[in-house]
């Protein structure tokens, strides 16, 4: 636009100074003097001009140079980031007794390898191909700190061992895109960080160790899953360690298998299946302590919250039970009778009730029942009355379609045990 409006003005002092010099016929004193006059007008403006143009040449240059370094700023913080996620064996970690343990366990002497699986940003390629596939990228990577151990070592040839696991893991990859690759990061020498890895303290004590990254870009936690096994299980059959797995390795079976968050008992007189649960049950018959929780799932843990009890599945937050705290009886029966869509039938006390049309939980002497979501009209005894689905206040069910309802178990005032009525 400068330069456009440079040519106009150009034009606009040459048209003046015609004008000028036809009015300045017949007195070459006076028509020289105008000319000169119009040259250094011309000059001006023109020397005026071309100083905004190089101006704005230098502000797009300093801008690009500023956008260039904002995203180089960017890959540094990403590549810092995942960097602070590895670092755990530190002096002053704020974890350091676990730090502590898991170096104990990697000196162990019948540790022959370490694997330490992680996620990563971005996809690691060797040339610069954007900000998401780049050589400062994590994801989608087997990273090794050097090429080799030292020669008695059975698995020292790391990059031998990383370029194999590469290669299977390449033969299996969900999208084109998903490509491994080896990343070696000449620790010794070339990073100073990553000599805080725990990949690096276990090479320094001549231990063969791998970090194997998947991408953070992957779209799914079971495309996560599925790398990370494919790597484990081409190092175990390095390692000629036999294994044996129960599915077809593919991700619609693993993200099966990571939502299957399996059945929470709770003091050996109900069970919660946690895979379809509510975020929050309330009521939950409890003792105030001791309360014993046993999983089904190996990752369930209990941390309890003032009143409540959080519940979950490794770091995911299944439920959160709030509490009803009764004593538990001792003495309570271990089977009740109940009439389902019309036939008689004995369940231990802690079973699912299937229900196509109603059920009837038969009266039994001394006992209370309570169908959690139901109000009879008659009696705070619950027993010998035909339910229905439609009997019930959906917001009482412990799972998200409203199929599932709780029936408690009384002995005089005291908590027996809990079954669960599922509707079809």
């Amino acid at each position: 636009e400068l330069e456009n409006e440079f040519n106009g003005q150009e034009k606009s002092i040459f048209r003046n100074g015609a004008n000028e010099r036809g009015r300045a016929k017949g007195n070459s004193a006076f028509g020289y003097e105008g000319i000169s006059d119009l040259d250094k007008e011309f000059e001006r403006r023109a020397d005026s001009l071309e100083q905004q143009i190089n101006k704005d040449h230098r502000l797009n240059r300093e801008r690009e140079r500023a956008i260039q370094e904002q995203r180089e700023n960017k890959r540094r913080e990403e590549q810092g980031t995942k960097r602070e996620n590895t670092r755990s064996l530190q002096d002053d970690d704020k974890d350091k007794k676990t730090v502590e343990e898991i170096k104990n366990i990697i000196l162990q002497k019948n540790v022959s390898l370490v694997l330490n699986l992680h996620d990563g940003n971005g996809f690691y390629r060797k040339t610069d191909k954007g900000s998401i596939f780049n050589p400062n990228a994590w994801g989608q990577t087997c990273v090794i700190d050097q090429c080799i151990l030292s020669q008695d070592q059975p698995f020292g040839n790391l990059n031998k061992i990383a370029l194999d696991v590469k290669e299977k893991i390449n033969q299996r990859l969900i999208e084109e895109h998903h490509i491994f690759d080896v990343k070696n990061t000449n620790t010794k020498f070339d990073d100073e960080a990553m000599k805080l890895s725990l990949t690096y303290f276990a090479v320094t004590h001549n231990k063969p160790a791998f970090a194997i990254e998947s991408s953070k870009h992957l779209p799914s936690l079971s495309q996560k899953i599925f790398y990370h096994l494919l790597a484990i299980e081409e190092f175990m059959n390095i390692m000629n360690i036999s294994f044996t797995r129960n599915f077809e390795l593919n991700e619609k079976n693993i993200d099966e298998i990571v939502k299957n968050y399996g059945i929470l008992s709770i003091n050996n007189n109900f069970i919660i299946n946690l895979s379809n649960v509510k975020k929050i049950l309330s009521f939950i018959p409890l003792k105030s302590e001791n309360n014993a929780f046993e999983f089904s799932h190996p990752l369930g843990s209990v941390v309890r919250n003032d009143d409540d009890f959080s519940i979950y599945i490794g770091n995911q937050k299944v439920t959160t039970l709030k509490p009803q705290l009764f004593k538990m009886s001792d003495s309570c029966a271990e089977m009740f009778d109940v009439i389902v869509d019309g036939r008689l039938i004995s369940l231990n006390k802690t079973s699912d009730i299937e229900v196509s049309d109603d059920f009837n939980i038969v009266k039994r002497n001394d006992y209370r029942v309570n169908v959690i979501g139901f109000t009879s009209k008659n009696s705070s005894d619950e027993s010998g009355v035909t339910v229905t689905l439609k009997d019930f206040d959906k917001k009482f069910s412990i799972d998200e379609e409203n199929l599932i309802y709780r029936i408690e178990f009384y002995k005089n005032n005291e908590f027996c045990s809990m079954s669960k009525v599922h509707f079809r």
